[in-house]
């Protein structure tokens, strides 16, 4: 049976993580929105802009080119994950690295789904680019989504070999 890592702290510094991503995804997208109109940029470096994009699909603008019906898909998915997400969080609290992750997964799917819900699509800010490619644009929460992906992916490796 595969070792797992336990603290006594409970779900509620799992939820303060989620708040406090939460909290800085919606306060960068209200300023991007207070200060840039859509399609603006600001050249920070050779190579990182500041934007303003309205993704009105998922990742990568998958189904963007949809007719809106994608804004309630997404919207209910994430909704979705969220309730999932919280009932692992309280199930494994005491998993740090997996609990980690859920955290940074549950922040970042809940300030995309209030950006759904307020504005119709999802405001993206962060521009990286290098010799004419760009990657896609993305915010803060979609970067602790990330950063919680990658985290359970470490998890797993590390459950997979302690089992060994």
């Amino acid at each position: 049976m595969a070792k797992t890592i336990r603290s006594s702290g409970g779900l509620l510094p799992w939820l303060g993580l989620s708040l406090t991503i939460l909290i800085a995804d919606q306060f960068t997208k209200v300023l991007v929105v207070g200060y840039y109109k859509l399609g603006d940029a600001t050249a920070v470096t050779s190579f990182f802009n500041v934007v303003r994009v309205h993704n009105v699909g998922a990742a990568f603008s998958f189904l963007a080119g949809a007719a809106g019906w994608q804004r309630w898909l997404f919207t209910a998915i994430g909704i979705v994950a969220a309730m999932f997400i919280l009932w692992m969080l309280k199930s494994h609290a005491g998993q740090k690295i997996f609990s980690f992750a859920l955290a940074c997964i549950l922040g970042g799917a809940l300030g995309n789904v209030i950006d759904r819900v307020a504005y119709g699509y999802v405001v993206d800010f962060l521009q990286f680019h290098y010799a004419g490619w760009y990657f896609p644009s993305f915010n803060v929460a979609d970067s602790a989504i990330t950063v919680g992906a990658a985290a359970l992916i470490l998890d797993e490796i590390r459950r997979v070999r302690g089992a060994r």
